[in-house]
């Protein structure tokens, strides 16, 4: 190898290195605690009633197992739907009471209004999912 070539070496093998550092820390910043991916509701709900309001008490909520969501209600007429997977370990959720979402497995608390993390070892908060009220029916939307 000429001089030349010998000296080159190293300035490739540090942009490869730089270029590689770079595509891993874009892969990462797409893990990271950024705003929530967009949720896809569960095949077969969309524009369907999953509950009834009388079922859903005030403070309190409902895990309807069949598509894996929790539905409560924070506060008088105000329902949220969220995934009842649990972000930590993919449990589900449990009990829903005193406007706090539970995690039966590990011990993770979630806001039942937003499904902000409250307590770990779950760091991510509960994905929430759009839902509307037409009558005592509650629709995925």
């Amino acid at each position: 190898m000429s001089t030349q070539e010998t000296s080159a070496m190293p300035a490739r093998r540090q942009v490869i290195a730089a270029a590689g550092a770079a595509a891993c820390g874009a892969a990462l910043a797409g893990c990271g605690g950024g705003e929530p991916a967009a949720a896809i509701v569960p095949p077969g709900i969309k524009g369907k009633v999953i509950a009834r309001t009388a079922d859903i008490p005030v403070g309190g909520g409902k895990v309807i197992g069949k598509w894996k969501i929790v539905i409560t209600q924070p506060t008088s007429g105000v329902f949220r739907a969220f995934t009842a997977s649990c972000p930590h370990r993919g449990c589900a959720v449990g009990r829903v009471g005193d406007g706090v979402i539970r995690c039966p497995c590990h011990g993770s608390e979630f806001a039942a209004d937003s499904g902000k993390c409250l307590k770990g070892p779950a760091e991510a908060p509960l994905v929430q999912y759009a839902l509307k009220v037409e009558g005592d029916g509650i629709i995925m939307v």
